[in-house]
């Protein structure tokens, strides 16, 4: 019986176990956006319009994708984490396709800033869930919400791990398949996002999917 290949971390020992150190650089990004982000927020001088469509009217808040929604920076971080110390070129791919969805992203909340008005006014009901929406509601804006980057982050996420050998299970990939899927359903739900902000994220997603994870080459099958 052959052994299965275990990923071999970045990091073993206190000393960095790999030639290509350096791709922690991919990470100063965070913080450049993260910048230009909050300027975006609370700086920028801008007339917001509103996103809206006939289709929100139709989409019930629920609080239950409260859940999935906060679950989003589990997703989002726990692939980058696991990336960056066992899957370096799934990492990258990764980064290249945050920073140019997210690039995109930032440049439009400049250039067209968005807003929504959707949020109910009254909870139909109350209960612990609700109560954490409404704080929820305090913390985060209603400000630069289209294209919505919790559907951009969650399918960034989500094209590493599906490439990860690690999560090539069936189980892995139905989790992942499925834990992706509620967290992008869970922006409209929550009342969060407009429909419109959903779709809005899906062409750059497809662009960064292709230009960072289709491989042209074939690719050869993973020993067992």
């Amino acid at each position: 019986m052959q052994a299965c290949n275990k990923p071999a971390p970045v990091i073993k020992d206190g000393k960095l176990n790999t030639k290509d150190y350096k791709h922690f650089l991919w990470l100063l990004y965070w913080p450049v956006f993260g910048v230009l982000f909050y300027y975006a927020e609370l700086f920028y001088p801008a007339d917001f319009v509103p996103v809206y469509s006939l289709l929100d009217d139709y989409i019930p808040f629920n609080e239950f994708f409260y859940i999935p929604y906060v679950y989003w920076f589990v997703y989002l971080i726990g692939t980058i984490a696991y990336t960056f110390f066992f899957d370096v070129d799934s990492f990258k791919r990764m980064m290249k396709f945050v920073i140019l969805t997210y690039s995109a992203a930032i440049i439009i909340y400049f250039l067209f800033p968005t807003c929504q008005e959707l949020r109910p006014v009254e909870f139909p009901r109350n209960n612990l869930l609700t109560r954490l929406v409404a704080a929820f509601y305090d913390f985060d804006t209603n400000t630069n919400v289209c294209p919505s980057l919790h559907v951009v982050g969650t399918l960034a996420a989500l094209s590493a791990r599906l490439r990860t050998p690690r999560f090539r299970a069936v189980g892995w990939r139905i989790f992942n398949i499925v834990s992706g899927t509620l967290i992008c359903f869970s922006t409209v739900f929550m009342k969060q996002h407009s429909i419109i902000d959903l779709f809005a994220a899906l062409p750059w997603c497809i662009l960064a999917y292709l230009l960072f994870f289709c491989d042209l080459k074939k690719k050869k099958p993973l020993k067992s």
